[in-house]
């Protein structure tokens, strides 16, 4: 059987000794002279899962064997989107601290097999790695690797995508700043107790696959969501920002880490429990510039049409808005009311747990955000919402929630609004408020914590931008499903040309 295997999806091409033992075999054996070279390349299996293959050709013209590997690594080195010099961060302690051997083991033969050099940190705290982008000469390289988790990934988002605006003179505490783009790829290699974002851009948590992304030089734009509070910034998000039921799972999961990765499921039953509700004040700019709507079956596929046309209509808006100098007049819409969940999500947050995600066709690079709130209902209720993120049913039919496509948005809680009280009531607020719908439980949580990528943001007053494409990933986006996948895995023999 035969199969045809592209260029871009050759690994390497190295000359092979032909053994003693190979040339005693068949028609081989009466050759006294045998040259051979072996092709490395990506062998595609089911579920987004990629493997190294090899195939060895043989021949008895040296002359000729020569000329196909010449001429194969010509082919090779004309792949310029590949990557030959990388900056990896491993994160030793996230996930179950198997970051080092991922990376050794699985990662770092397949980096030298490709000829791609690498330098390699291995970070020590927390913010070693933002911190360290700061200093090193980040031009020299083609990409950064951050190994571990979603938070380990944010560590390494934040730290390039500060340092091209300082290196650019941009002021990052102004909330209407137009950000430099980051065109340094990064790479992740999942190693984490969360891996979300490699899921929801890859298709799967696999080492191997995502270092096989990277080797091939694959192009990912990634829409990054910049948070400030009072003209100060404070974070960037790509993937999930919660208020409410995430948040507060994420507050709680993080005094319980001794759990490992347990913590998520107990926090998130103690929280499903406490079943609290917060009052609150949402602004948002519908994103007019995007083509379809949250609730379609458009899912971002690799090479995705909507995402390329979201980013030109974007950017023929933004050209019109400084022409007619009407930016400050853009439409706001406002809406007041108590909620247990407010979600905007980059992408779709899909992983293992959740095939579809939290919002099934959010796009990855088309310039906006989904806006999900989930309002005040019975606990019922909410348990049914929950259970659609595991099915193939529609999780935003129910009459308690509400998705909006978003651009940018803010937040301000009851109590940031009712902030002109004096001091002696909003002492009583927070340490003397009891929960009039469960008086049992004697709550008296006011505020909630938002969930910013898997970190904690403590204030509740936020205002949130969406940058169409401000960063890239060494991925293409989650491919389509393909009949033919099973019986291309299958083959033995392969066809170059």
């Amino acid at each position: 059987e035969n199969c045809f295997v592209p260029i871009s999806e050759i690994i390497s091409v190295e000359e092979t000794e032909v053994n003693k033992r190979q040339r005693n075999i068949g028609k081989w054996q009466k050759m006294t002279k045998l040259h051979a070279f072996t092709v490395y390349y990506v062998k595609k299996a089911r579920n987004h899962r990629w493997r190294c293959n090899d195939v060895t050709f043989w021949c008895v013209d040296e002359h000729l064997c020569n000329q196909w590997i010449q001429a194969l690594k010509e082919l090779l080195e004309m792949q310029k989107s590949r990557p030959k010099q990388l900056l990896v961060y491993i994160n030793p302690y996230g996930g179950k601290r198997q970051g080092k051997r991922i990376y050794e083991q699985k990662v770092a033969p397949l980096f030298s097999l490709a000829s791609i050099s690498t330098d390699v940190v291995i970070t020590e705290h927390a913010n070693h790695a933002k911190d360290n982008l700061f200093e090193v000469n980040i031009y020299k390289y083609d990409g950064v690797v951050c190994v571990g988790g979603d938070g380990m990934f944010s560590e390494v988002m934040h730290g390039l995508i500060g340092r091209i605006q300082k290196d650019s003179g941009i002021d990052q505490n102004n909330p209407k700043a137009s950000l430099v783009q980051c065109n340094i790829r990064i790479g992740i290699i999942p190693a984490g107790s969360t891996d979300c974002i490699c899921y929801s851009t890859v298709g799967i948590s696999d080492p191997v696959t995502s270092a096989l992304h990277i080797i091939v030089g694959d192009c990912q734009p990634l829409d990054v969501s910049s948070v400030h509070h009072n003209n100060t910034f404070l974070k960037y998000s790509v993937s999930l920002l919660g208020y409410g039921f995430y948040g507060d799972i994420l507050k709680d999961s993080e005094k319980k880490r001794w759990m490992g990765p347990m913590r998520y499921d107990y926090s998130g039953f103690k929280t499903f429990l406490s079943h609290h509700y917060y009052e609150g004040t949402i602004a948002y700019q519908p994103a007019k510039h995007t083509l379809g709507s949250p609730r379609d079956k458009d899912s971002c596929r690799t090479g995705c049409y909507i995402c390329k046309k979201s980013e030109q209509q974007l950017a023929e808006q933004h050209k019109d808005c400084r022409l007619k100098h009407e930016e400050g007049e853009e439409e706001w819409k406002v809406i007041k009311g108590k909620f247990l969940a407010i979600n905007a999500v980059n992408m779709s947050c899909a992983c293992p747990r959740s095939p579809k995600g939290l919002s099934p066709a959010a796009h990855l690079a088309d310039g906006s955000a989904d806006l999900i709130l989930v309002r005040k209902c019975s606990r019922f209720d909410f348990l049914r919402y929950l259970v659609r993120h595991t099915n193939q049913d529609d999780q935003f039919d129910f009459p308690f929630v509400d998705v909006y496509r978003v651009k940018s948005y803010q937040f301000t809680s009851k109590l940031s609004e009712d902030n002109e009280s004096n001091v002696m009531d909003i002492g009583k607020k927070r340490f003397g408020q009891f929960c009039r719908d469960h008086p049992a439980c004697c709550c008296n949580i006011v505020n909630s914590t938002w969930n910013c990528d898997g970190e904690t943001l403590d204030s509740s007053a936020i205002e949130v931008r969406v940058h169409c494409q401000l960063m890239k990933l060494f991925a293409r986006g989650i491919e389509e499903n393909c009949k033919d996948e099973a019986a291309y895995s299958q083959n033995s023999a392969e066809q170059l040309l």
